[in-house]
């Protein structure tokens, strides 16, 4: 037997515990995984609350990323004793998922936990980190250098948006750290952003076509803060758009597009090739310092994890949220 946080659906309604589970109730999958670390994203907290539509089926146990020692193995790609990570590929939404002590996974979804990152870093990384290096890489072979101008980073409070401005930093970018609490300057700067704005000069309603003065923007919110950000890029600038914390929609105009040549880059990052993700996680490796964890994550137990989540939607919880499991 085995804990793990299960959510169960009754007459619509979601409701999420910590139960004990049995090695036989776990999907099929070519490897078990004893789960050391998991984390809680966004995307986990909206399947816990029931807020969002991202579970599949039920029960289902969630958690989008996780890393672990393989237990047993009928992959050849992978032996009993190896470190593993995974973010993605529908885990915590259509498989079971990384917040319970052990997990049955495919082999392809795993790669290899990378040289020179502990298994507690890696998940204080997690999704939200490695989305984060993904678009900085987006920005990178876009042709946008330091010397550029402006980076953008909106929900710089959050844990991709954190991650953003500190791998920016470290590469000698200057960037503008968008956020809806002022309060949390001092956090940002200590990232790495060079100044902070307030969120709301970005998330209602403008022009289509607006001063320029982004060379770039990391996007974690996207309806009218990602529209005005495309509408203020500058001639050539490159938007990378990885999340909907404020929306899935995006009322914007093809005016900065046709008229100023601005790129949009989707960043997914669940169903990644595998040599993208090990391309991330290897500049994730070079680009991060010990202190960078300490100063992005916090650490909880599996037992918190419900309540957590809810103060996450609310807005109460800063940069990323790790689970500790064994």
């Amino acid at each position: 037997m085995f804990k793990g946080l299960l959510i169960t659906q009754k007459d619509k309604l979601c409701e999420a515990s910590v139960v004990e589970l049995d090695d036989d109730q776990l999907p099929d999958g070519d490897v078990l995984v004893d789960v050391s670390y998991s984390t809680l994203n966004y995307k986990d907290a909206l399947a816990i609350t029931g807020k969002g539509r991202v579970v599949r089926s039920f029960p289902m146990v969630p958690g989008i990323d996780l890393v672990g020692q393989i237990n047993h193995s009928d992959s050849t790609e992978f032996s009993k004793g190896d470190w593993v990570l995974l973010n993605g590929f529908g885990v915590g939404e259509g498989h079971w998922g990384g917040l319970a002590e052990k997990a049955r996974l495919k082999s392809d979804w795993l790669i290899p936990l990378p040289k020179g990152i502990e298994p507690k870093q890696a998940m204080a990384i997690g999704t939200a980190g490695y989305t984060a290096m993904l678009s900085v890489l987006a920005l990178e072979k876009q042709g946008v250098r330091p010397d550029s101008g402006d980076i953008l980073v909106t929900g710089a409070n959050g844990g991709v948006g954190s991650f953003a401005i500190r791998l920016l930093h470290r590469l000698g970018y200057r960037v503008v750290a968008s956020t809806g609490r002022m309060e949390q300057t001092s956090y940002l700067e200590s990232l790495g952003a060079s100044q902070c704005i307030d969120r709301a000069s970005l998330s209602e309603a403008g022009k289509p076509l607006q001063k320029e003065r982004w060379a770039g923007v990391i996007d974690c919110v996207g309806s009218h803060t990602l529209a005005n950000a495309c509408a203020s890029t500058k001639y050539g600038g490159v938007v990378t758009a990885c999340g909907l914390a404020q929306g899935m929609d995006f009322p914007g105009s093809v005016a900065p597009f046709i008229l100023r040549g601005v790129r949009l880059i989707g960043i997914d990052s669940v169903m990644r090739p595998k040599a993208d993700r090990i391309e991330a996680w290897q500049r994730l490796s070079e680009l991060l310092c010990p202190e960078d964890y300490e100063t992005i994550s916090t650490e909880i137990s599996l037992e918190s994890v419900v309540e957590t989540a809810h103060k996450l939607l609310d807005g109460k919880v800063r940069g990323r949220v790790l689970v500790r499991l064994s």
